[in-house]
Protein backbone atom coordinates (compact mmCIF):
# COMPACT_ATOMS: atom_id res chain seq x y z
CA UNK A 1 0.00 0.00 0.00
CA UNK A 2 1.26 3.32 -1.15
CA UNK A 3 2.27 6.09 1.74
CA UNK A 4 1.00 9.64 1.64
CA UNK A 5 3.93 12.23 1.49
CA UNK A 6 3.90 15.70 2.81
CA UNK A 7 6.87 17.85 2.65
CA UNK A 8 6.64 21.16 3.95
CA UNK A 9 10.29 22.33 3.51
CA UNK A 10 11.07 25.39 6.31
CA UNK A 11 11.82 28.88 4.66
CA UNK A 12 9.29 27.44 1.44
CA UNK A 13 6.54 28.77 -0.15
CA UNK A 14 4.85 25.55 -0.68
CA UNK A 15 3.13 22.17 0.67
CA UNK A 16 3.50 19.25 -1.46
CA UNK A 17 1.54 16.20 -0.86
CA UNK A 18 1.81 13.07 -2.74
CA UNK A 19 0.24 9.59 -2.93
CA UNK A 20 0.17 6.78 -5.95
CA UNK A 21 -3.38 5.02 -5.88
CA UNK A 22 -4.34 1.33 -7.37
CA UNK A 23 -6.97 3.20 -10.30
CA UNK A 24 -6.81 4.90 -13.70
CA UNK A 25 -5.93 8.36 -13.73
CA UNK A 26 -9.35 8.77 -15.01
CA UNK A 27 -11.47 7.01 -12.08
CA UNK A 28 -9.19 9.25 -9.47
CA UNK A 29 -9.74 12.68 -11.79
CA UNK A 30 -13.52 11.94 -11.59
CA UNK A 31 -13.14 11.52 -7.79
CA UNK A 32 -11.94 15.54 -8.00
CA UNK A 33 -14.49 16.76 -10.00
CA UNK A 34 -18.13 14.94 -9.40
CA UNK A 35 -19.25 17.02 -6.37
CA UNK A 36 -21.37 13.13 -5.12
CA UNK A 37 -17.47 11.79 -4.99
CA UNK A 38 -15.81 14.62 -3.67
CA UNK A 39 -17.63 15.02 -0.14
CA UNK A 40 -16.66 11.53 0.49
CA UNK A 41 -12.87 12.44 0.19
CA UNK A 42 -12.17 15.80 0.66
CA UNK A 43 -11.16 16.34 4.89
CA UNK A 44 -11.43 14.81 8.25
CA UNK A 45 -14.25 12.03 8.09
CA UNK A 46 -15.58 13.42 11.83
CA UNK A 47 -16.63 16.54 9.34
CA UNK A 48 -19.48 16.48 6.88
CA UNK A 49 -19.41 18.49 3.96
CA UNK A 50 -22.10 20.48 2.00
CA UNK A 51 -20.78 21.74 -1.86
CA UNK A 52 -22.24 25.08 -2.49
CA UNK A 53 -20.69 25.06 -5.89
CA UNK A 54 -18.50 23.27 -7.83
CA UNK A 55 -17.99 24.75 -11.69
CA UNK A 56 -14.57 22.83 -12.59
CA UNK A 57 -13.69 25.12 -15.96
CA UNK A 58 -11.13 27.67 -16.32
CA UNK A 59 -12.53 30.49 -14.57
CA UNK A 60 -15.10 28.91 -12.55
CA UNK A 61 -15.82 28.72 -8.81
CA UNK A 62 -16.43 26.30 -6.20
CA UNK A 63 -16.96 26.66 -2.32
CA UNK A 64 -17.83 24.03 0.38
CA UNK A 65 -18.35 24.15 4.07
CA UNK A 66 -17.51 21.86 6.59
CA UNK A 67 -19.84 20.62 9.61
CA UNK A 68 -18.05 19.35 12.77
CA UNK A 69 -20.17 16.97 15.37
CA UNK A 70 -20.93 20.30 17.38
CA UNK A 71 -22.39 22.13 14.28
CA UNK A 72 -19.13 24.72 13.68
CA UNK A 73 -19.07 24.94 10.12
CA UNK A 74 -15.78 25.64 8.09
CA UNK A 75 -16.06 27.45 4.61
CA UNK A 76 -13.70 27.13 1.97
CA UNK A 77 -13.56 28.39 -1.73
CA UNK A 78 -11.77 29.40 -4.78
CA UNK A 79 -11.22 29.78 -8.03
CA UNK A 80 -10.87 27.16 -11.35
CA UNK A 81 -8.06 28.52 -13.08
CA UNK A 82 -7.01 25.20 -15.87
CA UNK A 83 -8.51 22.38 -15.99
CA UNK A 84 -6.84 19.49 -17.82
CA UNK A 85 -9.69 16.12 -18.07
CA UNK A 86 -7.68 13.08 -16.12
CA UNK A 87 -3.94 15.55 -15.99
CA UNK A 88 -4.77 18.57 -13.77
CA UNK A 89 -6.58 20.64 -11.92
CA UNK A 90 -5.05 24.35 -11.01
CA UNK A 91 -6.96 26.15 -8.45
CA UNK A 92 -7.17 28.63 -5.77
CA UNK A 93 -8.00 27.60 -2.23
CA UNK A 94 -8.85 29.96 0.81
CA UNK A 95 -10.13 29.15 4.47
CA UNK A 96 -12.91 31.46 5.18
CA UNK A 97 -12.27 31.57 8.98
CA UNK A 98 -8.86 33.33 8.04
CA UNK A 99 -9.55 35.57 5.00
CA UNK A 100 -6.61 36.76 2.47
CA UNK A 101 -4.16 33.70 3.00
CA UNK A 102 -4.74 32.04 -0.08
CA UNK A 103 -3.14 29.13 -1.48
CA UNK A 104 -2.18 28.39 -5.61
CA UNK A 105 -2.67 24.60 -5.36
CA UNK A 106 -1.86 22.87 -8.58
CA UNK A 107 -3.15 18.93 -8.64
CA UNK A 108 -1.82 16.78 -11.08
CA UNK A 109 -2.59 12.64 -12.29
CA UNK A 110 0.35 11.38 -13.53
CA UNK A 111 -0.74 7.32 -14.87
CA UNK A 112 2.22 3.90 -14.97
CA UNK A 113 0.86 0.68 -15.44
CA UNK A 114 -2.56 1.51 -14.48
CA UNK A 115 -1.92 3.48 -11.11
CA UNK A 116 -1.97 6.87 -10.85
CA UNK A 117 0.22 9.26 -8.40
CA UNK A 118 -1.75 12.38 -6.73
CA UNK A 119 0.66 15.57 -6.35
CA UNK A 120 -1.00 18.56 -4.65
CA UNK A 121 1.16 21.59 -4.80
CA UNK A 122 -0.07 24.39 -2.72
CA UNK A 123 1.96 27.52 -3.10
CA UNK A 124 1.16 30.24 -0.10
CA UNK A 125 2.00 34.17 -0.52
CA UNK A 126 4.48 34.16 2.54
CA UNK A 127 6.02 31.61 4.68
CA UNK A 128 3.85 32.80 7.33
CA UNK A 129 1.15 31.92 5.31
CA UNK A 130 2.80 28.45 4.71
CA UNK A 131 3.49 28.03 8.62
CA UNK A 132 -0.04 28.97 9.44
CA UNK A 133 -1.66 26.74 7.44
CA UNK A 134 0.36 23.86 8.53
CA UNK A 135 -0.37 24.52 11.94
CA UNK A 136 -4.23 23.94 11.68
CA UNK A 137 -3.52 20.21 11.18
CA UNK A 138 -3.27 19.91 7.20
CA UNK A 139 -1.01 17.23 7.21
CA UNK A 140 -3.08 15.04 8.96
CA UNK A 141 -6.25 16.40 7.49
CA UNK A 142 -4.40 15.52 3.85
CA UNK A 143 -2.93 11.85 5.09
CA UNK A 144 -7.20 11.29 5.80
CA UNK A 145 -8.31 12.14 2.78
CA UNK A 146 -5.91 10.56 0.74
CA UNK A 147 -7.28 7.48 2.37
CA UNK A 148 -10.43 8.16 2.21
CA UNK A 149 -10.11 8.23 -1.51
CA UNK A 150 -7.64 5.02 -1.37
CA UNK A 151 -11.12 3.32 -0.30
CA UNK A 152 -13.10 5.36 -2.55
CA UNK A 153 -11.29 3.57 -5.14
CA UNK A 154 -11.39 0.44 -3.60
CA UNK A 155 -15.25 0.26 -3.85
Amino acid sequence: MSETTVTATPNSYEVITSREFNATKDKVFEAYTNPELFVQLMGPSVLSMKIESMDTVPGGKWRYVSTDPTGAEYGFHGVYHDVIKDERIVQTFEFEGVPGHVSFNVIRFDETDGKTTVTSTAVFETIADRDGMVSTGMESGARESFERLATLLAE
